[in-house]
């Protein structure tokens, strides 16, 4: 039976406590991926990337979003959710449906993980070196310089890289986000993160992707 309209002006009648949100976007270097901010903390500490369904079957945002079939890549930072739409997908097409996964997501306070399965990614054996002793002093100057010099201006373009190893005077370092994929990465470790690290590190001679 319809409601009359008369009931839902009524002050006495209960009212749903809704609290408006607005989920900014920004573009990337990347073309297929866009940023969300949904103006508040999204990670406490750390950053999380899925690069595949089954690995964002760990939070229940990461897996709607994944659901939504044109997507390849979610990634969580800070303050914001990365996500990068498969080849041939357009953002005018993708863009309103993972907006609405989001708004729907934050507006509840839904928990951003599934039980047992928060925290940080853990990347495979394959990708990680285990740095020789002898060279602790310098892969310390590496790791400091990589967090306060590179990851936070690589967040603001909606990727994360992450320190995997050195060895031999090389870095090996692991890109997420919009930095995986995105055409101008190997301009961006070549020509800036590489010569960064040779001018404050000479023990530094090259940097990698893994």
């Amino acid at each position: 039976m319809p409601v009359p309209k008369k009931s839902l002006l009524d002050p006495s009648a209960p009212r749903r406590h809704m609290h408006p949100m607005l989920i900014e976007t920004e573009s990337t270097p990347n073309p297929a991926t866009l940023k969300f901010l949904p103006g508040r903390t999204v990670m406490e500490s750390g950053t999380r990337d899925f690069a595949t369904p089954e690995e964002a079957e760990a939070s229940s945002l990461a897996d709607a979003i994944f659901r939504l079939g044109d997507v390849t890549g979610v990634f969580f930072g800070r303050d914001f959710v990365s996500v990068t739409a498969a080849p041939g997908v357009a953002w005018s097409d993708l863009k309103p449906d993972v907006l609405a996964i989001m708004l729907d997501h934050f507006s509840a306070a839904m928990p951003l993980f599934r039980p047992a399965s928060a925290g940080f990614s853990v990347p495979s054996d394959d990708t990680v070196l285990t740095d020789d002793p002898a060279d602790a002093d310098i892969v310390a100057q590496i790791r400091d310089l990589i967090e306060t010099r590179v990851r936070p201006a690589v967040a603001n373009d909606g990727g994360d890289i992450v320190y995997r190893g050195f060895d031999k005077g090389k870095v090996f370092l692991q890109l997420q986000g919009a930095c995986a994929g995105c055409p101008s990465s190997s301009a961006t470790l070549k020509n800036g993160i590489e010569q960064l690290l040779k001018y404050y590190v000479p023990e530094v001679t090259e940097v990698r992707a893994v």
